[in-house]
């Protein structure tokens, strides 16, 4: 019976916790939390509102759930129309349309602009995500 109880403690423990360690928390270039993304991969700003979905297979959503374009498998982004807005690659560097950097995503998580200047910090290890998230599609402040 003891048994029982703890492994029950334990597993009510772990439904508690684990929504926390998903959440991945998202900062600016001063270190100021700025939203995060849900393991499922909604988008929240600081207050912890939803502002948009990148689902499992690229399609990026809106908050009213629309399609506001999509990451494809080799890094390319595109609008809702289909028209390639930029891509990222993956060392982490992020090219608009006309392939010039505009940024990068490094492994350690910090994300720096066109000039190396600090934008943002994240522990996300998706740099697909991150990008879309800093770059293409949500404006987090």
């Amino acid at each position: 019976m003891k048994k029982t109880i703890q492994l029950l403690f334990v597993f009510a423990l772990l439904l508690f916790v684990t929504p926390q360690i998903n959440a991945q928390d998202l900062y600016n270039g001063s270190g100021n939390r700025i939203g995060k993304i849900d393991s499922d991969g909604t988008v929240r700003n600081s207050s912890g509102n939803g502002v948009g979905k990148i689902n499992s297979d690229g399609t990026v959503r809106g908050s009213a759930g629309n399609s506001i374009g999509k990451i494809e498998s080799d890094g390319s982004v595109r609008n809702s129309s289909g028209n390639k807005i930029g891509k990222i690659e993956s060392d982490g560097t992020v090219r608009n349309a006309n392939g010039s950097s505009i940024g990068k995503v490094n492994s350690d998580g910090s994300v720096r602009n066109a000039s190396g200047n600090s934008i943002g910090k994240t522990s996300v290890s998706d740099r697909k995500k991150v990008a879309a998230i800093y770059f293409f599609f949500f404006q987090l402040k």
